[in-house]
């Protein structure tokens, strides 16, 4: 019987959208980013937590895990955490501190939460995800409502432009962050529930079904699942695709005199 779960993720994989529908049960918790160095100091002041000066980092770490527990636990006895790659070896160091000496990301892990399911959530289509991140940093616009409402912007609103060099440089990042949370869990011989966004975008009640099912809760009827948050891709988002893959196939076209000497050769 799993404790909880771990959405274990990368930005703009859907998480968000999954977090609302697991929040929406009433009986999975409520899974939030609370290790994301970012937030901590607002979750602190949320939950009316006194500082690290004043408690002391230990037991300020102690007292802010206990925060998160109850936070993700929600009233329900399922607790729920998301979690991005990239905050993983800053959460294994916070842990560390509390139960110093384990060996490895899983056994603070579960230390600290029980036995929680592992959680996969990844994005097949890379490109896309790069372009989607890179869109809502630009714009400052994070998610919106399926009636098109903003839920959640940062910043000003701005025009997006193409970066190819952008554009290429997340998609290596998004890769590698992926390829480090898959080794992380043959190394420590952890088999997660694997999710797909693109799975998740088009059935969000089966997909849901799936977790709760994983978890041994009671799923609510598909016909009650209205999904929160809706896809910002558009025909921008489509001619960046375009564009970087026009771009990335120039890159690989051989050089003229490559090609003139091919030409050479082949003559001969």
């Amino acid at each position: 019987m799993f404790s909880g779960y771990i959405i274990c993720g990368t930005p703009r994989t859907g998480s968000t959208l999954l977090c609302d529908l697991l929040k929406s049960t009433n009986v999975a918790g409520n899974p939030k980013s609370f290790f994301r160095r970012q937030s901590i100091s607002r979750w602190v002041e949320q939950w009316g937590l006194p500082d690290a000066q004043t408690l002391g980092e230990t037991d300020f770490k102690n007292a802010y895990l206990k925060a998160v527990i109850k936070a993700g636990k929600a009233g329900t006895d399922v607790f729920g955490l998301r979690l991005m790659r990239e905050n993983l070896d800053e959460l294994s160091a916070f842990l560390d501190q509390i139960f110093p000496l384990l060996p490895s990301d899983k056994m603070r892990l579960e230390a600290a939460f029980g036995h929680p399911l592992y959680i996969h959530l990844t994005r097949e289509d890379k490109l896309a995800q790069a372009i989607s991140l890179i869109k809502a940093e630009q714009t400052g616009l994070w998610h919106i409502a399926p009636d098109g409402t903003e839920i959640e912007r940062v910043g000003t609103p701005k025009h997006p432009e193409y970066d190819f060099e952008r554009i290429h440089r997340e998609r290596t990042d998004l890769e590698r962050y992926d390829a480090a949370w898959i080794s992380g869990f043959d190394d420590q011989k952890i088999k997660p529930l694997h999710i797909a966004y693109e799975t998740l975008a088009v059935e969000p009640a089966e997909t849901l079904a799936r977790i709760c099912d994983a978890l041994g809760v009671s799923s609510p009827s598909a016909d009650t699942i209205k999904p929160g948050v809706a896809k910002l891709s558009d025909e921008i988002s489509a001619d960046w695709m375009r564009r970087y893959s026009s771009d990335i196939e120039k890159m690989t076209e051989p050089t003229f005199p490559e090609a003139q000497n091919s030409a050479i050769c082949a003559s001969q």
